[in-house]
């Protein structure tokens, strides 16, 4: 399934590059290796939807379990919280080494394939009928995957577009994803609702199963991927020890590069706070509503009307990037988030405000994190893209750990889940703030921002 290392600069050169910055291209809508990058977001998509909404409701059913039915609310929240910093903190960790690594040519489809093996190979696992502890584990282990092969995933995007289309693709990836990936996800809850009465399998199967049926899902659409990827930047191979050594400085210099363009540096900084914020209320929220006892229907049916919010949302916000300037459709998303946290905090008790908080999730999710990608993609040195977008990700990685860790934090210290929601309030203040002092130019004074 390893993609060829041969360049891939002059092939469909006239269909590849757009016919003048800001103008419509000619002939089909996406190239060949757009629609495969697009195409993967459509299959994991699938896995990130289960993952965010049956999941966390079936590990709060196995954690009752395991106390007889006397788990409370503080303690299902924290112990979610927890099982999603710690993953967060592996991914962080491994990611500035291994995303290093990746930038050798030839060297990133195979640590992204295996990275989406991981995390579908767990998936399989948890069809097996596991405890609440067991099931956590495993859990870590998919989060590990995904959210690592996620990084890869990412920074193929300076591979597979040009500038001035990345913001179009990047939004089209997130949002096909949305919309596609309600079809596994549909197939799975039917066979839980159906399945006992008409199969005579029991509930507890036919949920485990929907994680089978979302890595099958996940498999067909990354298949393109996987065999037709063409990595165009990176560096040359040496042998290992200089690989390893020049990983290290290579690490070091950017950093240093990274603080000196007070544009890259105070965006990284905005990101690394205000996606912080987005993943953790992803990560939280169903768990969130299960604590308050908010009905497992209700909560499925508002996160699938979430997903068709999303699609035209996304894609809406990657035109409104091209006319406006990404810079202003970010600092829109974190607004959002801010309102859509409040709710969450003084709001949010019965069905029907869950209703209201996802529909407005729905405004601002795929757009913090498509436009965010874009923007990034639009302002780094091009000839070092792939290093440059290593430590993006790796900002991403770690800013998956403080935000859950908050949550879990304030919630079993007060015992109140709400306490812990709002301390999400925190990083989008520090994200608000680092985008408005983030300067428009580079350190070339070139390539302004809107």
């Amino acid at each position: 399934m390893a993609a060829s290392n041969k360049s891939e600069k002059d092939v469909d050169k006239k269909t590849e590059k757009p016919n003048g910055k800001g103008k419509k291209r000619k002939g089909p809508l996406f190239t060949k290796s757009e629609r495969d990058w697009v195409l993967f977001d459509v299959g994991e998509a699938a896995l990130s939807m289960f993952n965010t909404t049956v999941s966390p409701i079936y590990a709060a059913s196995l954690a009752a379990t395991a106390a007889a039915g006397a788990a409370a609310s503080a303690d299902i929240v924290g112990s979610w919280g927890i099982t999603q910093t710690v993953a967060s903190i592996i991914v962080a960790l491994l990611m500035p080494i291994l995303g290093s690594f990746a930038d050798y040519k030839g060297q990133k489809i195979k640590f992204f394939i295996a990275f989406n093996l991981l995390a579908m190979v767990g998936c399989f696992a948890e069809v097996l009928p596991l405890d609440y502890v067991p099931f956590l584990i495993i859990y870590v282990f998919i989060i590990i995957g995904f959210n690592s092969m996620r990084t890869f995933y990412d920074s193929m995007l300076v591979d597979v577009t040009t500038d001035e289309r990345m913001n179009d693709v990047s939004s089209m990836g997130f949002g096909i994803g949305y919309v596609a990936g309600v079809v596994p996800f549909v197939l799975s809850i039917l066979f839980i609702i159906f399945g006992p009465e008409y199969l005579g399998l029991t509930k507890e199967f036919c949920t485990r199963f929907g994680f089978a049926i979302s890595a099958i899902w996940w498999i067909i659409f990354a298949l393109p991927l996987f065999k037709n990827y063409k990595q165009k930047y990176g560096k040359k191979r040496e042998n290992l020890s200089s690989d390893i050594a020049k990983t290290f400085k290579g690490l070091w210099n950017t950093m240093r590069e990274i603080a000196k363009d007070k544009r890259l540096l105070y965006f990284m900084l905005a990101y690394f706070f205000f996606i912080d914020a987005v993943f953790t209320v992803i990560a939280m929220a169903t768990n969130y509503a299960t604590a308050l006892h908010i009905g497992e229907v209700e909560i499925v049916l508002a996160l699938l009307v979430t997903q068709f919010i999303a699609f035209p949302a996304t894609i809406i916000s990657g035109q409104l990037a091209n006319k406006f300037g990404a810079r202003k459709i970010i600092l829109l998303d974190i607004f959002g988030y801010m309102a859509i946290d409040l709710f969450a905090t003084f709001f949010l008790k019965t069905a029907t405000d869950f209703w209201v908080l996802a529909l407005m999730t729905g405004l601002f999710q795929g757009s913090s994190q498509a436009i965010s990608r874009s923007l990034f993609g639009q302002i780094i040195p091009k000839k070092r893209s792939n290093e440059y977008f290593g430590f993006f990700n790796v900002f991403g990685a770690f800013a998956r750990v403080s935000g859950t860790a908050l949550v879990a934090f304030f919630t079993l210290l007060t015992g109140n889940p709400s306490v812990g929601v709002f301390s999400i309030m925190f990083l989008l203040v520090f994200g608000l703030a680092f985008m408005l002092l983030m300067p428009k130019t580079g350190l070339e004074g070139t390539e302004a921002i809107k």
